[in-house]
């Protein structure tokens, strides 16, 4: 039986953390928007899309990018919000046909989009993963404040005598 160090176990189980974490964030992270007063109006399906797609994503290899599925939800939550630029337009009308396929009308149908278009959609998919990200790390900070103050409330009071 080969012998492993304590280094090569860390660096296992770092790897398995890891991969548990971005599993758990694949289903759990919130889904970004731009207008959360309008987060509300996002429908269940693309919802749902947005973990499958994500998941798809992990089993591809992919990292540090958001899904389609997300990044038409804010685009969709922008245009909700305020009006957006014919560049915009065409990034949604792109994001829906990639999301939605042959459900979409054949006029609003975008099947391409120019270098300059695909640069700005990856910008916001990085930046949104970016924020999943710290979303994230503010859920964990939070829950472990939580859970230290409560911790700290049910442990026993140290009486002083006054000596």
């Amino acid at each position: 039986m080969p012998k492993t160090d304590g280094k090569e176990v860390i660096r296992l189980t770092n790897r398995i953390d890891k991969q548990i974490d971005v599993l758990v964030g694949a289903l759990t992270d919130p889904i970004i928007v731009f207008d959360p007063s309008w987060a509300d109006v996002l429908p269940d399906w693309l919802k749902g899309e947005i973990k499958m797609q994500r998941l798809a994503q992990l089993m591809k290899g992919e990292e540090g990018i958001a899904t389609d599925a997300e990044a038409l939800a804010y685009v969709s939550n922008v245009s909700l919000s305020q009006p957006i630029a014919s560049d915009w337009v065409e990034i949604y009308q792109y994001l829906l046909t990639r999301v939605m396929g042959d459900k979409v009308p054949e006029e609003l149908r975008k099947e391409s989009l120019d270098d300059y278009r695909m640069g700005l959609l990856n910008q916001l998919k990085e930046w949104i993963f970016r924020q999943r990200g710290k979303a994230r790390q503010e859920k964990r900070r939070m829950e472990r404040a939580k859970a230290k103050a409560e911790a700290e409330a049910r442990a026993p009071k140290q009486l002083t005598l006054g000596l």
